[in-house]
């Protein structure tokens, strides 16, 4: 997905399985459990694209964000910039990261430290400084797995307006969040799909859409 700084942005998964073995997502010399981040106008170095200034120091070029699981899926705020992730959880625990706009790389998502706010395997670093999600939910009521949505930024449904999308695979339920006064993200649910919600998508005039595995796709 393009960015607002206009480079490519990539979500990559920690490659199984259960509980990164690998520990993939903390690992910089992998491509795994990262957002990647380059620049495809400007090949460089026998590349066919450059490396931005700005991404994680260290490790792997195309490195821009680390320690996540599986970010289904990231979009960008078209008023904002910036960048909202849904994270899918290990076995308990979904969640919603934000990045402002124009932050260097080098930020650490936590996996597979913590799912969610909550450890799981291991101790962090003094050295790292985690940023944790500022929603999360668990697996109940139907819950599994997180799919990551877009802020609405269209004209048909103006009291949606700057409200953030995210719904369910399992549940097909599809909540609305909001930063509160004091900056703390509120969360409700908007309305129930009987879908397998897999993606969501924006058209140009930023109205969305729900994507449902089996068949449909609603407006």
């Amino acid at each position: 997905r393009q960015g607002p700084d206009g480079y490519l942005y990539i979500g990559m998964g920690d490659g199984g399985a259960a509980g990164d073995p690998q520990g993939n997502a903390q690992n910089m010399n992998t491509l795994l459990g990262k957002i990647l981040r380059i620049d495809v106008d400007n090949a460089a170095d026998g590349k066919p694209y450059g490396i931005p200034a700005g991404n994680a120091p260290g490790g792997q070029p195309e490195i821009w964000a680390l320690g996540l699981r599986n970010p289904w899926r990231f979009s960008f705020d078209r008023a904002t910039g910036e960048m909202l992730i849904g994270d899918v959880g290990q076995g308990a625990w979904e969640e919603i990261d934000i990045l402002p706009n124009g932050i260097l790389g080098g930020i650490n998502l936590g996996w597979d430290y913590y799912e969610g706010t909550h450890a799981y395997e291991g101790s962090a670093p003094d050295s790292a400084s985690l940023v944790y999600p500022v929603i999360e939910y668990g697996h109940g009521n139907g819950n599994c797995s997180v799919s990551g949505g877009y802020t609405y930024r269209g004209a048909q449904l103006p009291e949606f307006q700057g409200v953030y999308l995210y719904g369910d695979y399992c549940s097909g339920t599809v909540w609305g969040a909001l930063p509160g006064p004091d900056g703390a993200w509120q969360t409700g649910q908007l309305f129930q799909l009987n879908a397998r919600i897999a993606s969501f998508g924006e058209d140009e005039a930023g109205e969305l859409y729900v994507v449902d595995l089996q068949g449909t796709i609603y407006q």
